[in-house]
């Protein structure tokens, strides 16, 4: 694509406190930075890739293998500030538009980063995001998976926990065969300016409500554009979900 030249971002904090030192886990003799990382430079999209850690050993580990980190604030209430702050280390005049990759999903698809970056193009509030199609009910039920609805553009109408729109229909079957639901996936792109400026947004009441930081973009009417995909997702949280990584990867 050209037009915008656009930084990947992998923000890697290590005090994570389901699963600590997150980053440096051995996922089958690859930590699991150096995989999102081996990912995510196959994208076609990204003129550049940086880690944001907030501990030296996480940097050190990443410029270990050559590939570029800048320590963050340890202070950072999100990845979204954190990916601000890398942006300004590497230079904010160099780049147009941030993809903020997770540092929890070692087996991130690079398509996916490709759709990010088209649905941003197409992103009248300068701000893009993916989701999948439900296709199983108990997505619908379950408060660790994030819904949305959105308008006709496929611009977000709002991010939830909860399943919405409630069916008031009798009709039996699955939930998901009877509307289109979608479930959140969690990257981000932002043009740069619109970075700076959902970076010095208060937190909502909305936001708070559900914790979810992008229902503050929303409720200061900034428009989310909505990609779809259809390449899984699957973030390491826990030590159970590490062990399920392990397992994939030996997988034949």
């Amino acid at each position: 694509m050209s037009g915008l030249r656009i930084l990947g971002v992998i923000p890697a904090r290590y005090a994570s406190t389901r699963l600590p030192g997150k980053p440096l886990v051995d996922i089958g003799g690859r930590s699991m930075i150096a995989r999102v990382m081996e990912q995510a430079r196959q994208s076609k999209s990204l003129h550049g890739l940086v880690v944001a850690t907030d501990d030296a050993r996480v940097m050190d580990h990443v410029q270990g293998m050559g590939c570029d980190a800048v320590m963050t604030s340890t202070a950072h209430p999100s990845g979204t500030d954190r990916c601000f702050e890398a942006l300004a280390s590497v230079g904010r005049d160099r780049f147009d538009a941030v993809v903020n990759i997770q540092g929890d999903e070692p087996f991130i698809a690079p398509e996916q980063i490709d759709e990010l970056c088209a649905a941003l193009y197409s992103a009248p509030g300068g701000i893009a995001t993916l989701a999948q199609v439900v296709t199983d009910d108990h997505d619908l039920d379950d408060p660790g998976e994030v819904l949305i609805t959105t308008d006709i553009h496929m611009d977000a109408l709002y991010f939830s926990r909860a399943a919405i729109p409630f069916l008031r229909d009798e009709d039996t079957g699955p939930r998901h065969a009877r509307f289109r639901f979608l479930k959140h996936v969690g990257l981000y792109a932002y043009r740069t300016e619109v970075l700076e400026r959902i970076v010095a947004l208060q937190p909502s009441s909305l936001e708070l409500a559900e914790q979810l930081e992008q229902l503050r973009w929303v409720e200061n009417g900034l428009k989310v554009r909505v990609g779809l995909t259809a390449h899984p997702s699957f973030c390491v949280d826990t030590p159970a979900d590490l062990e399920e990584a392990r397992r994939r990867v030996m997988a034949p």
